[in-house]
């Protein structure tokens, strides 16, 4: 039997062998299939992620354009999904209704039963194309909007955009949110593939395992925390409060969301490439604060408890300066992610045992029944 208390968590516990990603928390470094995400953020696209992804390689031209045209071909709603992101739109929060939607995606999808891998590499495909457009067209229904058509001509970004805003994507915004998706793509074993993983090795579908990953990266431990962020730096309001307002909190013993990871040592490296982007696109939109109040949070935060601040900090301000609603900041993490998901979920699939983790009893020593006339 374990020792009371050791590997809460799972920490430090290795669950799985993946090809797919890997991480060096010492250093400060993430590898997609060997490529380190520094130059995957400054020449990839996410098209090229999610091949790379899905095959450990980078794809050649011809590779690209099929990838491409799949993902667009892909991207748009069959009745029954639009229907039900119609009923829910006004009814529950966004996380709720992606978790229903993607779920629900699985009773149109043209495989039906097929679990062979060439039908769950369709399937995986699906689901990181209609992720963006479900959405989109829910943040449009609650709105008052229609849902808007995907375009042939538009990335995955520039069609989450498009989809979003009914508007013309700028070129650059478009790229830096390209790049997002790049980062968020995939990220070892996280809660949220952990949990697609254990759902596939029972042999439960594609779509049930993704819903579980889904479902797990809603709580505000794990995918959450960046809508936290946003409405830390709301109570904040202005940099020139930042600094006190942190100091205040740390002294309360409160924690200041976007701050440590249980694998990173050092800076995030999602997060140096996320600063950046928080200052540029601030300068482009003629709006600042939303950086100037992360970067003085992060400086007292550093100064006073000498923590790093995690992907989720900078990406709230980045979403905060294109106007993006809170509530949506996870959806985003899931619209991106579902490229790891799935390649995770395919992995399982291919060398497959079912996890099933032992556990440590720490209830009442074995007892004898007891009639109910003598518990009176």
């Amino acid at each position: 039997m374990a020792e009371s208390g050791k590997s809460r968590g799972l920490e430090g516990v290795v669950a799985a062998e993946t090809k797919i990603s890997d991480i060096d928390g010492q250093k400060g470094k993430l590898y997609y299939a060997g490529y380190d995400i520094g130059e995957l953020a400054e020449h990839a696209t996410f098209e090229e992620i999610v091949h790379l992804l899905h095959h450990l390689e980078l794809p050649t031209r011809a590779e690209l354009q099929e990838t491409t045209r799949t993902l667009r071909d892909e991207s748009a709603l069959d009745d029954l999904v639009v229907g039900l992101v119609t009923s829910v739109a006004g009814r529950t929060g966004p996380m709720t209704a992606l978790r229903t939607a993607v779920s629900a995606a699985g009773v149109g999808d043209p495989d039906g039963d097929d679990d062979s891998g060439e039908a769950n590499l369709r399937k995986a495909y699906r689901l990181i194309a209609k992720t963006p457009q479900i959405v989109a067209s829910y943040q449009r229904l609650r709105s008052g909007s229609g849902a808007v058509e995907p375009r042939d001509d538009l990335s995955v970004a520039g069609n989450f955009l498009y989809a979003l805003t009914g508007k013309e994507p700028d070129p650059a915004i478009a790229r830096d949110f390209d790049v997002v998706l790049v980062l968020y793509a995939d990220h070892t074993m996280n809660a949220s593939t952990f949990a697609g993983r254990v759902a596939a090795a029972t042999l439960a579908d594609m779509y049930a395992a993704a819903t579980a990953a889904v479902a797990t990266l809603q709580g505000p431990l794990h995918g959450g925390a960046i809508e936290q962020v946003r409405y830390m730096l709301d109570e904040i309001g202005t940099p020139d409060r930042a600094s006190q307002w942190v100091k205040e909190r740390l002294g309360g013993k409160q924690k200041v969301m976007g701050f440590g990871h249980r694998v990173y040592k050092t800076w995030d490296p999602r997060a140096v490439i996320l600063r950046e982007m928080s200052e540029r696109i601030g300068k482009q939109l003629g709006d600042t604060r939303w950086y100037e109040i992360s970067a003085k949070v992060q400086e007292t935060v550093m100064e006073e408890r000498g923590l790093f601040p995690n992907v989720d900090f900078y990406t709230a301000s980045v979403y905060s300066a294109l106007g993006i609603p809170p509530d949506l900041y996870t959806c985003l993490f899931a619209v991106a992610r579902m490229a790891g998901w799935t390649a995770h979920i395919r992995e399982q699939y291919a060398d497959n045992r079912l996890i099933r983790p032992d556990s440590e009893y720490i209830g009442p020593p074995p007892r004898s029944y007891q009639p109910l006339d003598a518990r009176d």
